[in-house]
């Protein structure tokens, strides 16, 4: 956490002097309290009144007092700017480590914990340092310095307070024992809320096309039962501390009392002397009981410093390469013996994969469901890495590029349509933000979205609702085509990204996409023989493996496989020609 720290570390070091500064200020009051209460009320050798004495000293009092209030509102302002100075820097450091995970890591983690992690956890965290800063510098210093002035005041007030010490910091470690682990299990049930409150919002149109309200209701409940659980234990055991804090503290001030009256008695203490060791010992056990929402903090912050330590601890898998090529890719793709399976699975998803596509080829891969298509084509962009055998671009591996290089090559456009909330024009040009207006049409004329996007109310300005709600499927997918197409990468892939097109539209589509950029090679994943057939080259995928390719005319020839599909779709859909 140092590096985090020593950037706002001068602000802590000036927050915690201004509390040693408020500190003293509060230190200072029982003496001046004993003074005008044995010399100005009492008039400890003339018997008399002192008005004088008590006016000055009053006045004393309210100036130490404006001080010390003076040094506590500016400690407040220094700790908070070093404390969310921290956590603005540990929340970015946090983003950008998670924008360097793999697909698979992120598949382990899940969005929900890792929105509660960069959120939840790291404001837990600045309250921590925040904590730190001012409440451990003020319980010490007030510690302290309360036991020493009660030395001063009467060493038989030191000496109990002494005694009793141990006995009241070991009562709240055997609670704050009870409580620790508590925290870490709260954390990972607000993962659990936040993860199903990510899913059923996300899917509502299911969960009530489904009629699974009931459902997702009960199993949120569950969740919320079980953090519920949790939070009561916590409070309950806070609840016991108060009372026994506040028992040791009436013992204490009985046996200050005490011992007081004695002294006063004997002559040896002084009736302003017993009220300033009341006085002391009220702000030591106001300490106290700040330190036990000192520590309770420091326990939510530790539980969720460790939650962000795995975070920032975490080993990649996937390893930056440093090749950069001085011109542009060919786009020659090479699959040598490639095996892959995904984390946790035992069975490989892909099997031996051999497979060459030329620049400028166009090839399409089909198979059955589970056939490994999307999981071939991710290889190529390293959404995951492959467990055996290696992947060639232009003769090099994947591994060896620059991960930013390597992916500026390939414009990739995915199963599912992620749009943001911005304009269309905007979500086109996410794929090059330094494309003008003129190239966001062009690319959306490709795609065949001009002419529905320029009916929209705004045209191309109009803003699209959290994920592309506010337009249909096959808008969605054609927004999502013109973001690839601008992109203007010397490899293309559009993973099954076609499917929410009218066979028409999705032959003008790649029609357009055949005359625009007739260089760049292209793999085309698809469910329908009509995508596939106009293709320079059909890849049948089964169970992992190549089953067979060749030109539409050759695999209807040559492969069952292939010929299954085209009887199951052909009397529903024309053959692309």
């Amino acid at each position: 956490m140092w590096k985090f720290i020593r950037k706002y570390l001068h602000y802590a070091v000036i927050g915690a002097l201004l509390m040693v500064g408020e500190v003293f200020m509060d230190l200072l009051q029982p003496g001046i309290m004993r003074i005008i209460v044995d010399d100005g009320v009492l008039g400890s050798g003339s018997g008399d009144s002192n008005l004088r004495l008590i006016i000055n000293y009053g006045i004393w009092m309210i100036l130490i007092a404006l001080f010390g209030g003076l040094c506590g509102s500016l400690n407040t302002v220094f700790v908070n700017m070093a404390a969310h100075g921290i956590g603005n820097e540990l929340r970015k450091a946090c983003y950008r480590t998670v924008m360097g995970y793999s697909f698979s890591r992120m598949d382990r983690s899940g969005a929900g914990t890792l929105i509660n992690r960069l959120t939840g956890d790291i404001t837990q965290v600045q309250s921590f340092f925040a904590m730190l800063s001012r409440g451990l510098v003020r319980t010490s210093f007030m510690t302290a310095g309360s036991i020493f002035f009660m030395f001063m005041l009467d060493p038989a007030f030191g000496i109990t307070v002494l005694v009793a010490f141990p006995v009241i910091v070991g009562v709240l470690g055997w609670f704050l024992m009870k409580l620790t682990p508590r925290y870490l299990i709260l954390q990972s049930q607000i993962d659990r809320i936040n993860t199903l409150l990510q899913e059923d919002l996300s899917g509502i149109r299911i969960i009530k096309a489904c009629v699974r309200e009931l459902y997702v209701m009960a199993k949120f409940g569950e969740a919320n039962a079980a953090a519920v659980a949790t939070q009561i234990f916590i409070m309950t055991v806070f609840a016991f501390i108060n009372p026994v804090i506040n028992l040791l503290t009436a013992v204490l001030i009985s046996l200050v009392i005490l011992l007081g009256s004695s002294g006063v008695d004997t002559g040896t203490a002084s009736t302003g002397a017993v009220m300033a060791g009341i006085t002391y010992l009220t702000q030591l056990l106001h300490s106290l009981m700040m330190m036990i929402m000192l520590f309770q903090g420091i326990s939510r912050g530790r539980a969720s410093l460790s939650r962000i330590s795995e975070i920032m601890k975490e080993d990649l898998s996937l390893k930056n390469g440093s090749f950069v090529p001085e011109k542009p890719l060919k786009g020659k793709i090479e699959f040598q013996n490639v095996s892959f399976s995904y984390p946790g699975d035992e069975s490989d998803t892909l099997k031996g994969i051999d497979l060459t596509v030329e620049p400028g080829e166009t090839v399409a891969v089909i198979g059955s469901t589970g056939s490994g298509k999307s999981t071939l084509t991710g290889l190529i962009d390293r959404f995951y890495d492959v467990n055996g055998g290696r992947i060639l671009i232009d003769g090099v591996d994947v591994k060896d590029y620059d991960l930013s290089t390597l992916r500026n090559s390939i414009s990739y456009t995915l199963q599912k349509s992620e749009l943001f909330s911005m304009s269309i024009a905007d979500n086109i040009r996410w794929g090059r933000p330094d494309a003008d207006d003129s190239e966001v049409r062009a690319a959306a004329s490709v795609a065949q979205a001009d002419s529905f996007i320029s009916e929209q109310p705004e045209g191309y300005d109009t803003l699209v609702a959290e994920d592309g709600r506010s337009l249909s499927g096959g808008q969605r997918q054609r927004i999502a085509i013109a973001r690839s197409v601008i992109r203007n990468a010397p490899i293309m892939i559009f993973d099954d990204s076609t499917s929410a097109l009218d066979l028409t539209t999705e032959s003008r589509f790649f029609r357009a996409l055949r005359n625009c950029r007739p260089d760049c090679t292209k793999i085309i994943v698809a469910q329908r023989i009509s995508t596939v057939a106009g293709a320079d080259r059909i890849i049948i995928l089964d169970h992992g493996r190549v089953a067979a390719q060749g030109k539409h005319d050759q695999l209807l020839e040559s492969c069952e496989l292939y010929r299954e599909l085209y009887r199951s779709q052909i009397g529903d859909e024309a053959v692309l020609s």
